[in-house]
């Protein structure tokens, strides 16, 4: 089975945590934390700062690693680095997502989330 290695931004604010809904693919209109794959050359911090950047038009400053996430999907394994950040400067454009939600740790089990990321929110509250 293929493994897929990526990112994923926790981004906090205020006690609320950003989470975006995907605009394609096979999990589209399904919430998640931005992120993705990281590129050969990259560290994980590195691929990280990108993605967001790429996919939200924002800075972010990397606090802590948060988890690795291992998931098997049906036709490929995911392991998911997540960490915890914070927006530094820009605007929040939305270049990959649907919409975007602060939400707050509680409300994050009410949103339809991709598989993966619904235990990265386990995990946030241990």
């Amino acid at each position: 089975m293929k493994t897929i290695e990526v990112v994923a931004a926790i981004i906090k604010h205020d006690n609320k945590i950003l989470a975006t809904r995907r605009s394609y693919g096979e999990f589209e209109n399904m919430w998640e934390f931005p992120g993705g794959k990281i590129e050969p050359s990259e560290t994980r911090e590195e691929a990280l700062i990108r993605e967001i950047q790429e996919e939200l038009e924002v800075d972010v400053n990397i606090d802590e690693f948060l988890t690795t996430i291992d998931y098997d999907y049906p036709n490929f394994h995911l392991t998911m680095h997540c960490f915890i950040c914070n927006i530094i400067s820009g605007e929040l454009h939305l270049n990959a997502h649907n919409a975007a939600r602060w939400v707050t740790e509680d409300e994050l089990n009410s949103l339809n989330l991709v598989p993966a990321d619904i235990l990265v929110v386990e995990k946030l509250k241990q």
